[in-house]
């Protein structure tokens, strides 16, 4: 054995052997325990970042102890096309080579981002597995595969003919760069300073912080409650600059306490203003467009971007006399989580699903821990978000995904949904006068039923949606692995993945997808900071695998913190790891050296001293403690409680008492070595999750077993 752990020359070939030899596929047998994690799949367009390492060495850890627990262990890996995400990323690339989406066909587009993504989607199953990843390549799933696309269909066409998905016009999420609506979720509230401005329209004086869009008004609203304009409901007031009388209304929607009290409604360019004009029949008009630009506008702000025009309006507004004051205030407006722009509302035809039942179903399995958070504050979250939901956008104006499976007939109007395949002709009047939608999903949608569709996907469109109870019993994976295990993801997705996951899952298999939900923080720099290129903080995972090693990366990334907080990591904490790494190497070298690695286990442990008997107790308390943390999720403990034990209890004291000197050099004393291979042994046992490179290593270097560490037992606890 080397001086020092050389990792380089090892993890490589100890992964392939791992794989090769099929210790990742899971050969189930009836009445053996099941254990299954779905991976969140990666978004196939970039390297893995610090974030991806840390779930990954979450989930391997898990997956490899109940492995070792003698369990049928399923982790399904996966990679998502990522939708929006994804050509957001390949159109910068564009714009790097001074070109657009704009200068190709939907065709030519579509290919050129399968093409980027299938190399990096390559790269990055490497570099997962590079992480020691031990999941089961043989089932490994992509979200655009064609059997997956096909139960994403499915789940479609079955919403769509239970009444749970409709099309309609309603005010969308629009964002002008990205080029696409949004749903609720995919918004993030930011707070910003605005100009309340106060506004003459000659009857009523009104508050509005967009003065651009007044040439959309269509009405006056007060509250039916304020005394102050009682007098003015059923009466006019008029717009200023193009001068059009518009009708003054109650509606019971208008905040009596903000601005005057009165509402200009603009039925086109606000959610509220929107619902407010379906109740009192009011006309819809649009001065702004989709690439944000004024239309329908006098001609001085014809072709303005909607900023530009506001400032020129106030000024026609001020040489008119009418605005009466301004006011600075800050206020909550909505910018698209992509480009971190000012979101337009508009009315557009788009699919929705309604989720007031789903959601529902999903908050009774969570209310019944049908589906357990591990995090009580993460469960809270989730319950909010699902209390709160509003009837999901899922169509989105791009090229890059699943396109919607829904034809329209231009001679009756009327729309015809499939399972995937292409209609002769329209279901309603046979009319072949059809044309399929140019929407994709939401990559939510399809992602939203990967737990199912990953299991199901074999059986393609033999099934049914939702499942049957024949179907259950002949879908061999579904039936043993379904609902999963634990979905273990980060905070950040609950909203967007989790409450989905829950809701179509229920829909489409009546259960839920899984039975824990595990939720891990950020990585943060040790300074506390959030980790982003332009603050230079960012670590590489891949580097520090490859100059400390893939099992320090791994402990560091657990350390010190619960799985569910933010944890601080930096190099040096890496570095620090590697430390424990070449500790335990050093052990098994001496182990090797003083010829303590011979005749592993034919002898019973034998304790001769008051040290041999301690270090024995000590070892069956470690069992006992690490397994219940594990088991309770509380993995930074867990490898605290090796970490103590390897190097203080067993280097420190114990196999320096068991040492004696002879003239051909220190040896270990000889009653001492059963003791000393049990306790190591079970030690390499209980790291090998955390630490999967260097315990095989090793296992193999002091010839411990035949049987590879990976498919050891592990540690029973003895009864006291």
């Amino acid at each position: 054995m080397q001086k020092v752990w050389e990792h380089q020359k090892y993890e490589e070939k100890i992964y392939k052997f791992w794989e090769k030899s099929g210790y990742f596929t899971p050969k189930p047998k009836k009445g053996r325990k099941k254990f299954c994690i779905i991976m969140p799949p990666p978004n196939a367009n970039a390297d893995l970042h610090i974030g991806h390492a840390r779930f990954i060495t979450i989930q391997d850890i898990l997956i490899r102890y109940h492995r070792m627990k003698g369990e049928d262990v399923l982790w399904l890996p996966g990679a998502d096309h990522a939708g929006i995400e994804t050509q957001f990323v390949f159109e910068k690339k564009l714009k790097e080579q001074g070109k657009s989406r704009f200068d190709f066909s939907r065709e030519e587009l579509y290919q050129l981002i399968w093409n980027y993504v299938q190399e990096n989607k390559i790269n990055m199953e490497k570099q997962i597995k590079s992480l020691g990843a031990s999941c089961d390549w043989t089932r490994e799933k992509f979200t655009l595969d064609t059997e997956i696309v096909k139960i994403v269909y499915k789940t479609f066409k079955r919403l769509y003919e239970d009444g749970l998905v409709y099309r309609g016009k309603r005010i969308v999420n629009y964002c002008p760069r990205c080029g696409t609506a949004y749903s609720q979720l995919e918004t993030e509230p930011q707070e910003r300073e605005s100009t309340l401005f106060y506004l003459d329209y000659k009857t009523i004086t009104i508050a509005t912080t967009r003065p651009e869009t007044i040439f959309a008004d269509t009405a006056i609203a007060v509250n039916p409650k304020d005394k102050r304009y009682k007098k003015l409901i059923g009466k006019t007031a008029t717009i200023p600059i193009i001068k059009r009388k518009i009708p003054i209304i109650a509606d019971n929607l208008v905040d009596i306490n903000f601005g005057t009290g009165a509402l200009k409604i603009t039925p086109g360019h606000d959610a509220t203003d929107f619902e407010i004009g379906k109740k009192h029949n009011l006309p819809t008009i649009l001065v702004i467009d989709k690439q944000g630009r004024m239309v329908n506008t006098p001609k001085q702000y014809l072709g303005l971007k909607a900023e530009e025009a506001r400032i020129k309006v106030v000024l026609d507004l001020e040489k008119e006399g009418v605005v009466i004051k301004k006011e600075k205030i800050k206020h909550l407006v909505s910018i698209c989580y992509k480009d971190k722009g000012l979101i337009e509302p508009l009315p557009e035809e788009q699919w929705f699903i309604k989720v007031e039942k789903l959601a529902k179903n999903a908050l009774s399995a969570i209310k019944g821990k049908k589906v357990r958070f591990v995090s009580r504050k993460y469960e809270k979250m989730a319950m909010h978000w699902l209390s709160n939901l509003k009837d999901w956008n899922i169509s989105r104006q791009i090229v890059w995904g699943i396109r919607i499976p829904a034809w329209f007939c231009k001679d009756c109007q009327k729309w015809t949904i499939t399972e995937g395949e292409t209609p002769v002709s329209c279901q309603f009047c046979y009319s072949k006068n059809i044309e399929q939608d140019k929407d994709t999903f939401d990559t939510w949608f399809s992602s939203g039923q990967w737990p199912y569709a990953t299991l199901l996907a074999r059986s393609g469109s033999k099934i049914k949606i939702p499942l049957s109870l024949k179907d259950k019993k002949r879908l061999i994976d579904f039936a043993n692995f379904y609902p999963t295990s634990v979905m273990e993801t980060g905070f950040d997705i609950i909203p967007f993945w989790v409450i989905r996951m829950i809701m179509l899952g229920l829909y489409a298999t009546n259960n839920v997808p899984f039975r824990e939900v595990l939720i891990h923080g950020l990585v943060r720099d040790k300074e506390g900071q959030k980790i982003s290129k332009s603050k230079g903080n960012v670590i590489n995972p891949l580097e520090m695998s490859y100059k400390y090693g893939t099992d320090a990366l791994r402990t560091a990334l657990i350390w010190g913190s619960k799985i569910e907080n933010d944890i601080s990591v930096s190099e040096e904490n890496i570095k620090g790891q590697r430390n424990f790494a070449n500790k335990l190497w050093n052990i098994a070298r001496f182990i090797k050296i003083t010829k303590a690695n011979l005749n592993w286990g034919k002898e019973k442990p034998n304790p001769q001293t008051k040290e041999d008997s301690l270090i024995i107790k000590d070892l069956q308390k470690t069992i006992q403690k690490t397994t219940k943390q594990i088991e309770e999720y509380r993995l930074n403990e867990a490898i605290n409680e090796l970490y103590k034990f390897v190097w203080h209890k067993l280097a420190d004291k114990y196999l320096e008492s068991t040492k004696i000197k002879t003239e051909k050099g220190t040896k270990i004393r000889k009653p001492s070595i059963s003791v000393l291979q049990e306790v190591f042994k079970n030690c390499l046992i209980l790291l090998h999750p955390f630490m999967p490179f260097i315990t095989e290593a090793v296992w193999r270097e002091l010839n411990i077993s035949k049987k590879p560490l990976i498919i050891e037992r592990w540690p029973i606890i003895k009864e006291k």
